[in-house]
């Protein structure tokens, strides 16, 4: 088949130009009864429609009222993560569903411990990263660091990336925690 002059594909109702939406990252702040089963009916939910969790993080947050806060990190075209926002709302112990980057340039922050093996040169150089991140020596064995990092993801990222040839033995991470700017509390983004 020859292509006309100028590249352009000849009209046609098969052709389809660039019309895909890109997938974005969000975080969504989650307000549910803290009960048994309420994380298994949310993780559910995602599994069952096929999409992914990149970070999770839950804790109590109103012990008195028995409410916990679900930060979930996921990823998807606006239409996706509009109907995570809609089917999230519709589950039962759900109290509110809040898409914090909608909201605008939430605060988030992660911990991550961070194991080290080193001896001479590597351990001072480990040393050297660890106080230029401000990171923490939690533990320091005569072979090995643990060191405790928090910041955005990206920051925890670029700490264990220096770490990894000077000896990385593990890493646990948390989660991002997140919290929306301002004086006003968790709004909604479902009109609640």
């Amino acid at each position: 088949m020859n292509k006309p002059a100028g590249g352009i594909p000849p009209a046609s109702t098969y052709f389809f130009s660039g019309t895909e939406e890109r997938e974005e990252q969000h975080t969504l702040a989650v307000i549910v009864d803290n009960e048994p089963g309420v994380l298994a009916r949310i993780i559910g939910l995602f599994s069952a429609r096929g999409y992914n969790i990149e970070q999770l993080t839950v804790s109590e947050t109103q012990h008195e009222q028995g409410i916990s806060r679900i930060t979930i990190v996921c990823r998807g075209t606006p239409k996706t993560l509009n109907q995570i926002r809609a089917q999230l709302s519709r589950l039962i112990p759900v109290h509110s569903v809040a898409d914090l980057t909608v909201q605008g340039d939430p605060i988030e922050r992660e911990l991550a411990l961070v194991k080290v093996a080193g001896e001479g040169d590597s351990r001072v150089e480990a040393l050297r990263i660890a106080d230029a991140f401000r990171a923490r020596v939690v533990d320091a064995q005569s072979r090995s660091f643990v060191f405790e990092i928090t910041g955005k993801t990206r920051k925890v990222d670029q700490f264990i990336d220096l770490m990894k040839p000077l000896g990385l033995i593990e890493v646990v991470r948390t989660g991002i925690a997140a919290i929306s700017r301002g004086p006003q509390p968790l709004r909604t983004s479902m009109g609640e």
